[in-house]
């Protein structure tokens, strides 16, 4: 029996890491564990699952959001490893194909169009980034609880805003703060994509949601994708809670997601 079922919890996550580097997390429910992204080797996505107690053949099926190489580095080899599948929009599939990196068994599935998968409910929908057809991804169990999950977005639209609404806990990219990315070395047509809207959502960007998506039932929020280079867990950390406070829900226990270093799972 899964430590989900002897818990009786009804839906859970561990992020394994997230970042330009790479990106996972691991959705666990009781009809098994799902993998979001594959942006570590193989070998890597084994250890970090392993460090945090999760058999790596616990993992059901792999949901890819785009084809960046930080999402599906280690994907064809860890799913035809196991013998899972592989869930991807059709646009993204070909992407993927065109880098000879696609694994054996591919599922294809479509923005706005839910399915069920491991006991709960997957549902992807579109958001905006500078690949072929990028998604995000909310997370549904049978008695209601919901976990949304949304990075590489270059900015919060409102059908982004309508599928995170009143989630029990949300993964939000929080990526850079302007004045570092201006600041930065990086080339200016790399400061502008980013900060396109087929970019990247940044602190301010993040921030500004949170009073339209923090709900009553809100428990747990987690800030993601975070650049390395051009932004600060400890600046994330406290911009997350004056945003809190100013909405009054010091309540809401938040984190702010590593590149080098899996989080605790956290259940809802």
């Amino acid at each position: 029996m899964s430590a989900y079922c002897m818990e009786k919890k009804e839906l859970g996550f561990t992020i394994l890491g997230s970042g330009s580097g790479g990106n996972s997390t691991v959705i666990h429910c009781c009809g098994g564990n799902i993998l979001l992204d594959a942006g570590f080797s193989a070998k890597e996505l084994c250890a970090r699952m392993e460090k945090r107690g999760i058999d790596p053949a616990s993992i059901h099926a792999v949901l890819i959001t785009h084809e960046h190489e930080d999402h599906i580095r280690g994907c064809r080899v860890f799913a035809d490893r196991y013998g899972i599948p592989v869930f991807e929009t059709p646009d993204t599939a070909r992407a993927i194909s065109a880098q000879k990196k696609n694994a054996a068994n591919i599922v294809l599935i479509s923005p706005g169009h839910a399915f069920d998968l491991c006991g709960i409910t997957v549902d992807p929908f579109s958001v905006s980034h500078d690949v072929a057809d990028p998604i995000a991804y909310v997370f549904r169990t049978r008695n209601g609880a919901k976990l949304g999950y949304a990075t590489d977005l270059g900015y919060a639209s409102l059908l982004v805003m309508t599928k995170l609404k009143c989630c029990d806990a949300l993964v939000l990219e929080s990526n850079y703060e302007p004045q570092m990315l201006r600041a930065s070395s990086r080339p200016l047509h790399t400061k502008r994509r980013i900060m396109s809207r087929i970019g990247h959502l940044s602190n301010q960007d993040a921030m500004t949601a949170l009073p339209e998506l923090v709900a009553e039932n809100t428990s747990r929020l987690v800030f993601a994708h975070l650049s390395r280079e051009c932004n600060d867990p400890a600046l994330v950390g406290r911009l997350a809670r004056e945003s809190l406070e100013t909405i009054c829900r010091t309540d809401v226990h938040f984190s702010v997601a590593l590149q080098d270093e899996p989080l605790e799972t956290y259940w809802i």
